[in-house]
C-alpha cells in the first residue's frame, strides 16, 4: 500500500517490550534514543510516516475470501433471531432507524456503506462527532449493551458477503481518517480492534478541545502501526485466533498502553504540541479502565 506505515516485526517487538520512561527530566528525543539504542537504522523506520505497506499472501488471497464467506454463511442462520431481537429493542426504545449507515473507505480507496445497529440517539440535523467517547455522545437505552458485547457490529457480516469487508483486517476508516491505500479488505475485527477495545473510555479523559488533535496525532498512527505490522505476517491461524479472541472478549489493554506511549514520544519529537498533560491524562485513563466494564470502540 502506498503512503502507509510499515513497522518491521523485530522493531515492533522491541518497542512493545520496552515502554518509555516518564521521567520529566528526560526529553522525548532522549527517551527515543535510549529505547532504540541510538541505532539510526531503527529510528529511521519509526520516523518515516509514509512508506509502502507489505501484506502477507494470506491477507489478500482468494482462500481467505472463501473462508470469510463460509464462516458467514454457516453462522448467519443462527444469528437471524438475534438480529430480530436487537432490531425490535432499538425500535421500541428510541426514535430513528434501526441501522446506522456511514461511508467508510475500503480496499484500494473504494468507499462503501458500512452497516451497524444504531447505538446513539438519532440526529435529524447535524452529525455525531467523528471521534466518539463515552462522554461526548448520547446513547440509546440499549446502545451501551450492544457496544459492550460488540453486537452493533453484527450487520457487517452483510458487508463481508458483498465483498466490502473481511472478518479480519484493519477497521475501515472514515474517508478523512484513512491513512494510505488499503491493499487488503478492512475487517470486522483485527489487531488494533483487540488492542483498542476500550478506546472510548480512554478518550473520555481528554478535554474536548484536544480530542481531535490527540486522535489524529496519537491514536490513528498507533492503530496504523499495529494493523500494518499484523497484516504483514497474518496467517489463517492468526486470523482464527483474533476471531476467537473477539468472540470471547479477550481485550489486551497493555498493548494499547505501550503503543500510545510510543506514538506520544514520536509526536513529541516532531512537535512540542503534546508536551502538555494530554498524553499523561490518556495514559492514566488506560491504566484506570476496569477490565469488566469496557465499551467496544465505535470505529
Amino acid at each position: 500500500m502506498s503512503a502507509n506505515l510499515f513497522v518491521p516485526a523485530g522493531a515492533a517487538k522491541s518497542s512493545l517490550n520496552e515502554p518509555p520512561s516518564h521521567n520529566s527530566q528526560v526529553g522525548g528525543q532522549a527517551i527515543y534514543d535510549r529505547r532504540f539504542g541510538g541505532k539510526a537504522e531503527l529510528k529511521s523506520h519509526f520516523l518515516l510516516n509514509l512508506v509502502d505497506e507489505r501484506v502477507s499472501s494470506w491477507s489478500h488471497s482468494g482462500i481467505k475470501r472463501i473462508f470469510d464467506l463460509l464462516c458467514v454463511l454457516v453462522v448467519l442462520p443462527f444469528l437471524i433471531p438475534i438480529f430480530l431481537i436487537i432490531a425490535l429493542s432499538i425500535r421500541f426504545t428510541s426514535r430513528g432507524p434501526v441501522l446506522f449507515l456511514q461511508t467508510r473507505t475500503g480496499r484500494h480507496r473504494r468507499n462503501f456503506t458500512i452497516l451497524k445497529f444504531r447505538t446513539m440517539e438519532h440526529c435529524d440535523r447535524g452529525e455525531h462527532k467523528t471521534v466518539t467517547t463515552t462522554e461526548n455522545q448520547r446513547f440509546t437505552p440499549v446502545g451501551p449493551f450492544l457496544r459492550r458485547w460488540k453486537l452493533d457490529e453484527l450487520p457487517q457480516l452483510l458487508n463481508v458477503l458483498t465483498g466490502d469487508m473481511s472478518l479480519v483486517g484493519p477497521r475501515p476508516k472514515l474517508p478523512e481518517h484513512q491513512l494510505g491505500n488499503l491493499l487488503c479488505r478492512p475487517g470486522i475485527t483485527g489487531a488494533a480492534t483487540i488492542a483498542f477495545a476500550r478506546e472510548e473510555q480512554v478518550l473520555a479523559g481528554l478535554p474536548d478541545h484536544r480530542l481531535d488533535g490527540y486522535y489524529h496525532s496519537i491514536i490513528l498512527p498507533a492503530k496504523l502501526r499495529l494493523d500494518t505490522e499484523y497484516m504483514a505476517r497474518a496467517t489463517f491461524r492468526s486470523d482464527l485466533k483474533l476471531i476467537v479472541d473477539t468472540a470471547l472478549r479477550r481485550w489486551d489493554t497493555s498493548a494499547m498502553q505501550k503503543l500510545l506511549d510510543i506514538e506520544t514520544v514520536n509526536a513529541e519529537n516532531k512537535s512540542q504540541r503534546f508536551k502538555s498533560p494530554v498524553s499523561t491524562i490518556a495514559s492514566n485513563r488506560v491504566a484506570a479502565v476496569p477490565r469488566d466494564e469496557s465499551l467496544v470502540s465505535a470505529d
